[in-house]
């Protein structure tokens, strides 16, 4: 399981959700030490720097010391190369550390997100969702490798600089020491607000790419409806609003950078005008008040970096939380701690009993009541109905996208809130009407549910799809690239694409959810005969709104507000009279004399001995 940041509740005030980067850290102790190694030498040689100079200013200038001035400057060359190579190190293992910390962070988020429920995304858009993956993401990048270095590297030169300050002369220090509780608490109030500011101009981006990504994604929608300008208008404003958040954020922090810069050399200037009276009364050598100034210097100047770093922090905080908030989502459906295993070889059997079940975005709106039907072993059962009668909800539980309020699913005589939600999925291969196209080439989209499959065992699914004859017209066959979403291929391309997807998969369950929907009559008999053979000795649930496509079912559910009304034949439910026989007629146009001349043409299928029953 991903390792998880601090929840927000716990992190309102502070950078703590930083500290949950920890764990990704101590992945690296080798980057972690060298960075610290190099860190450390950079900070040391630099405050060896106000040592040499005093005592050259305390020794004088003269010329029988030139040789004393020339070893002096050597050494002082010497370490400024030091100080080159140490801070060259230094950055290579800080910034290789941020990058490969920021790569597990959104390894793990991106691994977290996709096995969340599908009721988490009934509730959130993908575009926040990318934008907290990859711009929060860079940001804590930054934090790991740069911001986090300047902050070690600023804060041992505080330390080490205030340190040296109190050995150079202790009355001056205490001086200085006096004036930074008048520095540290406003940063401490002024980092809150950064803080807080970060995370509104954070939220305010993520809204505009989301619709960004919208739009761009449906270019074609908005050009046909002429809404470019409303699209324009709306991202504008959007980009205004983040533009506003951005620039609160921004006076925050130079507010926060001024005031600390302004405090710490001000409280110097002070101090040194101190030093200057003791240097006049003799109480203190020129070259010890230089020392001392050289120290009070690194002291502010890495006290002030400390006051921009802090805000930056803050800033990495909110993304952290943002991220936190991702990561402390638990996945509703998931496996129990001791899943129950699938029998094998698998058997094919489903059964829903008494299934209640109302949508979590819609609680108060039934999407089954008292749904009950056994489908046996090699059974084809169609379901018909109105839109929003719960077609496709039965496939949505089927795939265990949900759980049932209440009743029970059952899929090879296992309860499947007792199996792991893989396992269940193993054995289904999915057809559905809104196909799914990946930005890749027309092979790798087919072996989508089977990436092991050979280049034969792709061309084979195709062709029985009456896929391989337009693949093989492209550009580069099989390793044609089809855009974003398939954009490239026709609706009916798309739908053999993802047919021939399924005859891959070769799995024992199949659902069809309107498989032929979005294709001509010419291809659509040939899918139909390409089906017909897949659905051989696999259970089937096909989903239509057009009824000549469910002629050949053994059995047809009727559903209507989340019931099953009727259940039998085409010819029994036609001379029932019922909802069935009057959506026909709806279809068919011409009345039962049509229905009855279809009927010998796709009579059905002979009736299977163990033909499932409606419980």
């Amino acid at each position: 399981m991903a390792e998880q940041f601090d929840t927000p509740k716990t992190a309102r005030r502070s950078v703590r959700p930083l500290a949950r980067l920890f764990p990704y850290v101590k992945r690296y102790p080798h980057l972690v030490i060298g960075a610290l190694f190099f860190l450390l030498m950079a900070a040391v040689t630099t405050l060896t720097l106000p040592t040499a100079i005093r005592r050259m200013i305390d020794h004088g200038f003269s010329a029988q010391d030139a040789g004393f001035i020339n070893s002096y400057f050597a050494m002082l060359a010497a370490i400024a190369i030091l100080l080159a190579f140490a801070s060259a190190c230094r950055y290579y293992f800080v910034i290789t550390l941020g990058e490969r910390v920021v790569s597990d962070i959104r390894r793990d988020v991106f691994d977290h997100v996709t096995r969340l429920s599908a009721a988490f995304y009934d509730a959130n858009r993908s575009g926040e969702i990318v934008s907290r993956l990859t711009a929060d993401t860079t940001q804590i990048k930054s934090t790991v490798g740069a911001t986090a270095s300047l902050a070690l590297r600023n804060t041992i030169l505080c330390v080490g600089a205030g340190g040296m300050m109190f050995i150079t002369s202790p009355q001056l220090s205490g001086l200085v020491l006096g004036a930074i509780p008048l520095i540290v608490f406003p940063l401490v109030g002024f980092g809150r607000k950064v803080r807080k500011r970060s995370r509104q101009a954070q939220d305010s981006l993520a809204e505009a790419m989301t619709f960004a990504g919208e739009a761009i994604g449906a270019t074609r929608t908005v050009q046909a409806f002429n809404t470019e300008a409303a699209s324009q208008a709306r991202f504008s404003a959007a980009v205004e609003s983040a533009f506003d958040a951005a620039r609160k954020s921004i006076l925050a922090r130079s507010v926060l950078t001024g005031f600390a810069i302004a405090m710490a050399f001000g409280s110097i200037v002070a101090v040194l005008w101190y030093g200057a009276q003791s240097v006049l009364s003799g109480e203190l050598s020129p070259g010890t008040l230089g020392q001392f100034l050289l120290y009070s210097v690194f002291a502010a100047g890495s006290l002030g970096a400390l006051s921009e770093v802090w805000g930056e922090l803050s800033q990495a905080a909110g993304a952290a939380e943002r991220l936190s908030e991702l990561l402390d989502e638990v996945p509703e459906i998931r496996a129990p701690k001791s899943p129950k295993p699938l029998p094998m070889p698998a058997i094919g059997d489903i059964r829903f009993t008494d299934v209640h079940f109302a949508y979590p975005a819609r609680p108060d709106t039934s999407a089954l009541t008292g749904t009950s039907f056994h489908v046996r072993p090699g059974e084809t059962v169609a379901v018909v109905g109105a839109s929003g009668a719960g077609k496709s909800t039965l496939f949505s539980l089927i795939l265990r996208f949900y759980d049932a309020s209440s009743g029970s699913v059952e899929i090879d005589h296992v309860e499947i809130r007792d199996a792991d939600p893989s396992a269940v999925r193993a054995r289904i291969a999915l057809v559905p009407q809104d196909v799914t196209i990946f930005a890749g080439s027309v092979g790798s989209n087919i072996a989508f549910g089977r990436p092991e499959a050979s280049q034969d065992q792709i061309e084979a699914a195709a062709k029985a799809a009456q896929a391989h004859e337009f693949i093989m017209a492209m550009d580069k066959g099989y390793d044609t690239l089809v855009g974003e979403r398939g954009i490239t291929l026709s609706g009916g391309q798309r739908q053999r694409v993802a047919i021939a997807r399924a005859i891959l998969r070769d799995a024992p369950i199949l659902l069809l959810d309107e498989a032929t929907s979005a294709l001509d009559a010419e291809n659509e008999k040939l899918v139909q005969k390409a089906l017909e053979s897949l659905m051989e000795n696999r259970t089937t649930i096909v989903i239509a709104h057009r009824l000549a496509t469910v002629l050949r079912a053994d059995r047809i559910l009727v559903m209507d507000k989340g019931r099953i009304v009727e259940e039998g034949t085409h010819a029994a439910l036609v001379a029932r009279g019922g909802l069935y026989a009057r959506l026909a007629r709806l279809q068919f146009e011409h009345g039962a004399e049509a229905l009855a001349l279809d009927t010998p043409a796709v009579a059905p299928k002979p009736a299977k001995a163990n033909g499932g029953t409606h419980a």
